[in-house]
């Protein structure tokens, strides 16, 4: 037990037994564990000081320039001759533009579309869920409504403020997401640092 006033916020209960071990019930003992001693465990186990990907929303991002997001993803796309369906989203995840180009993949359309909703929804780059699912093997994911686990769906943020995403599909994955960055480029402008 923590005396009183010692400071318990960077402890942590855990069992020492695991919920399929035959004597989780009769050795259901608990011990402080320090902090740093949690990236030894499971990812989930981690507890990070601020809230990741906590990106605001934005107002969502105008026709006009959800279609130079798509031009300049189309001239991407072009200029290394890959057929792509690019697809933008606004900050709630709502269809905004949308371009197959000739000869581009019909079952690509539909995941275009799912990889710009998920990327504004989720306020971050579907690379990531791809990235928690087969390097991290965090399977729950998959259990996420609205999850796709595949690169090209990239957040377009204004000012600090998600405005909108983008959504490419088509070719590989990675191919999907070097179109994505080209189009994501018009909006997410690196901020002016004064000194």
């Amino acid at each position: 037990m923590a005396k009183a006033g010692a400071a318990v916020s960077t402890f942590h209960f855990k069992k020492t037994s695991h919920p399929l071990d035959e004597n989780f019930m009769s050795n259901n003992k608990s011990e402080l564990i320090d902090e740093s001693r949690l990236t030894d465990l499971s990812p989930l186990d981690v507890i990070p000081d601020e809230m990741p990907f906590d990106v605001p929303y934005g107002l969502p991002i105008s026709l006009a320039r959800a279609q130079a997001v798509i031009h300049a993803a189309m001239a991407e796309a072009t200029r290394r001759n890959w057929k792509m369906n690019i697809a933008v989203a606004d900050s709630g995840g709502n269809l905004v533009a949308f371009q197959r180009m000739d000869g581009a993949m019909l079952a690509s359309i539909q995941i275009a579309e799912h990889k710009a909703r998920a990327s504004a929804t989720f306020r971050r780059p579907t690379k990531v869920f791809e990235d928690g699912i087969q390097r991290m093997h965090l399977n729950y994911l998959l259990a996420f409504d609205g999850i796709i686990a595949s690169r090209g769906g990239i957040p377009l943020i204004d000012h600090g403020k998600i405005i909108g995403a983008i959504g490419c599909s088509g070719g590989t994955d990675s191919q999907d997401e070097i179109v994505g960055q080209a189009g994501a480029t018009v909006i997410n402008q690196p901020t002016a640092t004064s000194k």
